[in-house]
């Protein structure tokens, strides 16, 4: 599976940014979402091929929203990177049994994070 588009969900502006800017670099086309309620949305506008995802965010929080889109059938083989300053292994445990499929820590590495996506492919 090649990755072409990326919803980013971060509540954090400058998250969002740096991220955008990653992907963008590396060719792929990147929609955001600052909350669960908008990841939602752009979920229904188009499917896409990964999901970046926050954990600390205002509502439902990124463990609970990786849930609801790992075990809803229209996005769970829609794959789902954890991007957090959340770093104690209970949460990345938490994560992956939540549904996502890497996990990875604030500030993100550019580098990792390529990595992460090469691996999905």
């Amino acid at each position: 599976m090649t990755i072409h588009n990326v919803l980013i969900v971060d509540d954090s502006k400058t998250e969002l940014l740096y991220l955008t800017e990653l992907l963008q670099k590396e060719g792929m086309s990147v929609r955001t979402a600052e909350n669960a309620e908008e990841a939602f949305r752009r979920l229904a506008e188009q499917k896409p091929d990964l999901i970046l995802m926050d954990v600390v965010m205002p509502g439902q929080n990124g463990f609970q929203l990786t849930r609801t889109i790992s075990r809803n059938p229209d996005f769970a083989d829609v794959p789902i990177i954890m991007c957090t300053s959340k770093n104690q292994e209970t949460d990345r445990v938490w994560g992956m049994r939540q549904g996502a499929r890497d996990y990875i820590t604030k500030p993100v590495n550019a580098a990792e994070l390529k990595a992460k996506i090469s691996a999905l492919g």
